[in-house]
């Protein structure tokens, strides 16, 4: 019995904590953690959570979170796809029409909403 209880109090908080903690600021830097908001959207193996590092508005990089994906599909991302929207504007960055990387569409359609998800949550609570 104590265990059932340690657990629902163990989800109870972190759910309490997790919308917390999608948007944190390191400097000039927001960043914005995509896990709590994609956990729908699957690539291959499941979710493909990012972080999304915005200076001035504009994209200054994109990293992969731990996820489920085969290594070496996801390098391909990793290397082909992450770094298409560095320099663009929130805005433009919304409205580009990024390809996916060869091989891995499954991976690539998720990270491209990832991106679009995680964008849209900055638009509405950066300050």
């Amino acid at each position: 019995m104590k265990k059932i209880v340690f657990i629902i109090a163990a989800l109870a908080l972190m759910s309490m904590t997790q919308g917390d903690s999608i948007i944190t600021r390191n400097g000039k830097t927001t960043i914005i953690n995509t896990t709590a908001l994609v956990e729908n959207v699957d690539g291959y193996n499941g979710p493909t959570p990012l972080k999304i590092h915005i200076e001035n508005n504009r994209i200054v990089k994109i990293e992969a979170l731990h996820n489920g994906e085969t290594p070496k599909f996801f390098a391909k991302v990793k290397q082909n796809l992450l770094n298409k929207w560095n320099g663009m504007s929130v805005n433009k960055a919304m409205k580009a029409k990024v390809d996916g990387a060869t091989g891995a569409t499954y991976s690539s359609n998720a990270v491209k909403e990832n991106v679009r998800r995680g964008l849209e949550y900055y638009k509405k609570n950066k300050k």
